[in-house]
């Protein structure tokens, strides 16, 4: 009979062990997961980049709900495991019971909160999770907003920097003499204390916090020097404790953290912990690395193999972009250690390494942080730096008298040097793979070792040892093809499908010798792009080679229910559509309704027997789809301009208006979003958008090629135009480029880069008929695009039967 396994806490390192557990024996357990949050296992290492604005959540989610269901794990999300029965070997959540035959503990750590008055006002808050994250988002989009940080360390510095990017007035508060006090010495603080500035944000050290001011809601703090910051929100990050309050209540041996032997078993011998929650030989770890060693040696006692879990060494990186910087192991002073420094002012790079009987003790690097790595594995080995004891500061391409080829380093790192430290990756796993499985792609090799896949900072290590073992056939430059089906990349099978004549999907993978009968996940959208752009007239356009969101006409949630998106023109509304809105939302009980980035309202929660009856409503009100799932047109986003604003020097929310009915309903290779500012202010933020235009006194200054989400990027002036008119004809003639040249899902800025900026500029600013033309094609496909899918559904022109793409037989799928 299957023994039954419960695991309270779906964090990282519960994920890593469910990964490895089924890995060794998938049928070994009946698993059970429950998690306090709503949700399941994310990558909370990458919570900074999100906050930042240059992730989303879905791209940290690292189990979905496809993977537990696929590997039959009972998800109990947003339910809490409040006691523990060991006798019964029963656990409680509420007045639920669930027996187990082995439990882990998963609980994780919780932030510590200063005891001082007004820490509970609203207003005040930790960062630990999505939720905190939301909550400071939200805080941050309101005008003028301040924020004040409390915690100089890894996660204060990590909020206050992606609080900043945000737009926030940021001050950070610092116990201690410098920043970073237990990762840097005074000289690598004070490099990161200047950068920090540099970019606005406040660092007041040897602060120490009174209180938060406020009646309802935080206000202020003050320290005890009398000085007064104003704030919005104040985000408490002086340090975590493990989560243990379970586990003592259950009689578990607790100390700082649940005690537990070499194979992470706690007191109790069918109670395991691992994560932050645990105390191994006096330490709790807080970095990820050894919690993915805890995770790895959990699964193998569980399914009774032998392994035993060791304390490591570890480093920090600070995940604050534009920032690098790394430190590992003690790098204080003694009379026992020397020290070997390099310093560079003009280029803010400081190096420090501590020996001592000419091994490394620590190392601190700032600026230039390539050889952290190797440092690093040295720092671990003890290995005996004396014969390189004169050029070991200049790292790793200098040893043996002289700068070497990069390559040549590589390739001389043992076998079991780390590369990646957060998954624990060694060179030699990485090199075996590669070679084994032929893998050539930097995805692929993530996919089968991990490596790269966490925070990122060994990518280029990763490529490099890529380029070592593939030699001349690694070119991540060179064409790849679309998918397995086909040889042919997507820039080959656009000239192809123009040139051929070919006009469906079963003509393209006929007469181009598709390895497959019917497609994949990956090829049928894309095909299905490139005909509905190339033959607008005449291809029928095929839903179910859309991605689902396309399908459904709505984005699905992760509990899988959707989300609604009406489209308002330039983000004007009035309060009809608004009395709609709330009319849809109190008819449908719709949960949680939510003002996007693009000036748009989202209700997130609705069934999806429920969406035609919604659409029914909205389109009563005169609403269209706003496009918020599709690639194509999403939003165009506008400031008040000369109508209101004192500062405006066009009408940009007209021409917002304009433009957004113009080009809606139109299919692109990705999302598109766009921006109309009415000043240089800039308040529309047009200079982060695929296509922004700012309003001058001489006219449309017209942008191109932003990115604010993974990547951070500012925008690419393409021209000045004197008319509305001609800002138009430049915008459309811009984005029918890009449709009939870019490759599906590649962003407009990447499209650039690849493309050439004076080469778009040449096409669409010099060339005025070539300009002109692109402008008449895209006219002439919106003859066929503009059809609202919301009313087709509704009036039953629309009759798809929409089913998963696996269902209807390609594989691969992946939505």
């Amino acid at each position: 009979m299957t023994e039954k396994l419960v695991v309270v806490g779906a964090g990282m390192a519960s994920g890593r062990m469910l990964e490895h557990l089924f890995e060794a024996n998938p049928d070994a357990f009946d698993v059970t997961l429950f998690g306090a949050e709503p949700r399941g296992n994310y990558n909370r290492i990458m919570l900074s980049p999100v906050l930042a604005g240059e992730k989303t959540y879905d791209e940290i989610v690292t189990h979905d709900a496809n993977w537990y269901a696929e590997n039959g794990v009972n998800c109990r999300f947003g339910e809490t495991v409040t006691r523990i029965d060991r006798k019964a070997k029963v656990v409680f959540s509420g007045e639920r019971e669930t027996p187990y035959d082995k439990l882990v503990i998963a609980t994780g750590s919780a932030p510590f909160i200063i005891p001082i008055a007004g820490k509970d006002l609203p207003g005040v808050m930790a960062f630990r999770d999505l939720d905190d994250v939301d909550a400071m988002a939200a805080a941050a989009g309101k005008p003028n907003a301040k924020a004040v940080v409390i915690g100089g360390g890894l996660l204060g510095l990590e909020a206050a920097a992606a609080l900043r990017l945000r737009g926030m007035e940021v001050v950070v508060l610092h116990l201690m003499g410098h920043l970073m006090e237990r990762q840097l010495d005074p000289a690598a603080g004070y490099l990161l204390q200047k950068e920090l500035e540099g970019r606005g944000i406040k660092i007041h050290c040897k602060a120490q916090t009174k209180a938060v001011l406020g009646e309802e809601r935080a206000e202020a703090v003050v320290l005890e020097d009398g000085t007064i910051y104003p704030a919005d929100i104040v985000v408490m990050a002086v340090g975590i404790r493990p989560e243990t309050r379970i586990a003592v209540d259950a009689g578990l041996y607790v100390e700082r953290g649940i005690v537990v032997n070499d194979q992470m078993v706690s007191s109790d011998p069918d109670i395991l912990a691992v994560g932050e929650c645990v105390e191994h030989e006096s330490i709790c770890y807080g970095l990820v690395a050894p919690l993915y060693d805890m995770a790895k040696v959990a699964a193998k006692t569980l399914v009774k193999e032998d392994a035993a879990f060791r304390p490591v060494e570890t480093a920090t990186q600070l995940k604050v972009t534009g920032v690098n910087l790394y430190s590992a192991g003690d790098f204080a002073e003694g009379d026992d250690r020397e020290e070997i420094v390099l310093r560079d002012g003009s280029a803010g790079i400081y190096k420090r390494l501590v020996l001592k009987e000419n091994r490394i003790l620590g190392a601190v690097l700032y600026g230039e942080t390539a050889d952290g790595s190797w440092f690093f594995n040295m720092l671990k080995k003890g290995t005996d730096v004396a014969e390189m004891r004169d050029t070991l500061i200049f790292g790793q391409a200098y040893q043996g008298g002289g700068q070497l080829d990069p390559m040549a380093a590589v390739a001389a790192l043992p076998d079991d040097t780390e590369i990646c430290g957060c998954n624990g990756v060694c060179k030699g796993k990485i090199v075996g793979t590669i070679t084994e499985k032929g893998l050539t792609t930097l995805d692929a090799v993530r996919a089968h070792t991990k490596a790269s896949n966490s925070c990122g900072t060994c990518t280029g290590l990763v490529e490099q040892l890529m380029r070592l073992t593939l030699g001349d056939t690694y070119n991540p430059a060179a064409v790849q093809p679309m998918c397995g089906c086909t040889d042919l990349g997507h820039d080959d099978v656009r000239r192809l499908i123009k040139a051929k004549g070919l006009k469906t999907i079963p003509a393209v993978m006929q007469e181009l010798e598709w390895k497959t009968s019917c497609g994949c996940a990956k090829c049928r959208p894309a095909l299905n792009y490139y005909l509905v752009a190339d033959w607008p007239d005449e291809y029928a356009d095929d839903y179910q080679s859309r991605f689902v969101n396309e399908r459904v006409h709505a984005n699905i949630q992760k509990d899988g229910t959707y989300s609604v998106v009406p489209r308002m023109w330039g983000g004007v509304t009035s309060s009809k559509e608004l009395r709609a809105i709330a009319d849809v939302v109190d008819k449908f009980n719709i949960p949680t309704v939510k003002v996007t980035g693009g000036q748009r309202i989202d209700m997130l929660g609705i069934q999806k027997e429920d969406l035609p009856a919604v659409w029914a409503d909205l389109s009563k009100a005169g609403f269209v789809s706003g496009h918020a799932y599709a690639k194509g047109l999403r939003t165009v986003k506008t400031c008040v301009g000369s109508d209101w604003c004192r500062f405006g020097t066009q009408d940009s929310t007209g021409l917002g208006i304009r433009i957004e009915k113009f080009m809606w309903g139109s299919w692109t290779p990705a999302k598109v979003k766009m921006a109309v500012s009415g000043c240089p202010r800039n308040c529309a933020e047009a200079t982060c958008k695929d296509v922004g235009v700012v309003c001058v006194d001489s006219g449309f200054e017209i942008h191109f090629a932003g990115a604010a989400g993974l990547d951070i990027k500012g925008t690419e002036v393409l021209g000045l135009v004197k008319t509305e008119d001609e800002a138009l004809e430049v915008i459309v003639a811009l984005v029918q480029m890009y449709r009939e040249q870019a490759r599906y899902l590649e962003r407009i800025y990447k499209w650039a880069k690849r493309v050439g900026i004076e080469e778009i500029r040449r096409q669409i600013m010099e060339d005025t008929g070539k300009r002109k033309a692109f402008f008449d094609r895209f006219v002439f496909s919106q003859k066929f695009a503009q059809v609202d899918p919301w009313s087709e559904r509704v009036s039953g022109k629309d009759k798809h039967e929409f089913k998963p793409m696996a269902e209807l037989g390609f594989p691969q799928a992946a939505e």
